[in-house]
């Protein structure tokens, strides 16, 4: 199909927000484009479950709705009915994730062009959420599948070639389910962080001669089981969080022999339509609404977008800016991590930003909180010295504090903290720079 170069008219955003966007003068399918930079905001990923639902708003807008449709190819054509493909046979928890896992399957076919192969995460809280459905029909539509369910990571990555598979792999909770699993089934987290980036091979000597040997484990990989996956991993993917189907919410029954064959033909378009596109891929370096391993992970969905055109570039960056996010906030509620900087700065807050706190009044209000998990740490709820075991990982240290009445008590004073915010749960309550010489320190592990 003939791509049009001419000129899309610019879109001008609402004039509130005037100040704050760059506008692109002119759109063009296929190439990187331009989004509205992102305002870090919770988002929630309750949306509908269909095309006809109305997606839910953001608390902020995040910009990505105003961004304007360019010049559509035979790719976007292609993606709309790869997503129509997905949504007959499985219901994601948000248009946003539909539109995720059309981009991740349309990626597939283009490995050779990544500098990262992003993961897939497919996870739910209990059975029969679809996960297993949905790798059903990635594995009938994705490049070159391999299968793989209580593999070794032997058979793995000698699986893996120069040129990629995609990898799914289905029952991951029997994989990394409890410590004991998670121990066992090293080596294949190892071998699944390792693929997220080109040319990290694993090393293993081969023959009665033990000839060292390198293999290669880039490959994109789909993932699916019950509750999350390592951290090191759910780092690196897209994450899909299903639930099950409510009443009232259908989809059709999926058999392989008869309808395989619809699924197949859309895989083989799309191979046909990325085939000739893999040197002008390689090449584009797309704007990103989010930084640093997020952005390696959704570029090259963002990409296919922009090679696709159309709604694509818009509905790409939508769901990356709004999926990131809530795994962002999901990260900040979880007990261990980032949680207790989100609790302690919204403690902060709350008594009018002092320069510092107590150790006993600051473990009073944690444990007093009935929503939150600290009262439930030990007998007696969470100690100074577990306090302190959390906030040493982040590089934060009690001390001698003088307080309001001129005593001296242990504490915890705010600068140490400033750094740890802005870099772990920057939504919460966002805080100002910290003044040089403060002492603030980074924190946090790599």
């Amino acid at each position: 199909m003939t791509e049009s170069t001419a000129p899309l008219p610019s879109a001008t955003p609402p004039a509130a927000d005037t100040s704050a966007v760059l506008w692109p003068p002119v759109a063009k399918a296929g190439e990187p484009g331009a989004y509205l930079p992102a305002r870090p905001a919770p988002v929630s990923t309750a949306c509908g479950d269909n095309a006809d639902a109305a997606p839910a708003e953001p608390a902020t807008p995040d910009g990505t709705d105003l961004i304007a449709d360019t010049a559509p190819t035979e790719g976007a054509d292609l993606l709309a009915q790869l997503k129509a493909q997905i949504a007959k046979f499985v219901i994601l928890p948000s248009e946003e994730a539909l539109d995720a896992a059309t981009l991740w399957v349309a990626a597939t076919h283009l490995q050779g062009s990544w500098q990262h192969a992003p993961r897939l995460a497919v996870v739910g809280p209990a059975k029969r959420c679809g996960k297993s459905r949905l790798l059903d029909v990635l594995t009938e539509t994705v490049h070159q599948p391999v299968l793989t369910v209580n593999s070794t990571p032997a058979a793995v990555f000698r699986s893996i070639t120069e040129e990629p598979p995609t990898l799914l792999v289905d029952e991951a909770d029997t994989i990394f389910g409890s410590p004991k699993m998670a121990e066992k089934n090293e080596e294949m987290r190892g071998l699944l962080n390792a693929g997220h980036q080109r040319d990290r091979y694993v090393l293993r000597v081969v023959g009665n001669d033990h000839t060292p040997r390198r293999f290669h484990t880039f490959a994109m990989a789909a993932i699916a089981g019950i509750g999350d996956l390592p951290d090191t991993i759910m780092d690196r993917s897209i994450v899909i969080r299903m639930r099950r189907r409510a009443a009232g919410e259908t989809v059709a029954p999926y058999r392989t022999k008869r309808d395989s064959p619809d699924l197949h033909a859309i895989r083989d378009k799309i191979a046909r339509w990325t085939a000739p596109l893999a040197d002008r891929a390689l090449q584009l370096e797309p704007a990103m609404p989010v930084e640093d391993r997020a952005a390696d992970t959704w570029e090259p969905l963002v990409i296919i977008a922009d090679l696709a055109g159309g709604p694509w570039p818009r509905l790409a960056r939508r769901a990356c800016t709004r999926m990131v996010h809530a795994e962002i906030q999901t990260e900040e509620d979880n007990p261990g991590g980032a949680r207790i900087l989100a609790d302690i700065r919204r403690i902060f807050h709350a008594v009018g930003e002092p320069d510092s706190i107590a150790t006993d009044q600051l473990l009073f209000t944690l444990n007093s909180d009935p929503e939150a998990p600290w009262a439930e740490s030990g007998r007696g709820g969470l100690t100074p010295r577990g306090l302190s075991a959390m906030l040493r990982e982040f590089g934060i240290a009690s001390g001698n504090v003088r307080m309001p009445d001129s005593t001296q008590r242990k504490g915890y004073t705010r600068h140490k903290f400033l750094d740890a915010w802005r870099r772990y749960c920057p939504t919460v309550h966002p805080s100002t720079p910290a003044p040089e010489g403060t002492g603030a320190t980074a924190g946090g592990r790599s």
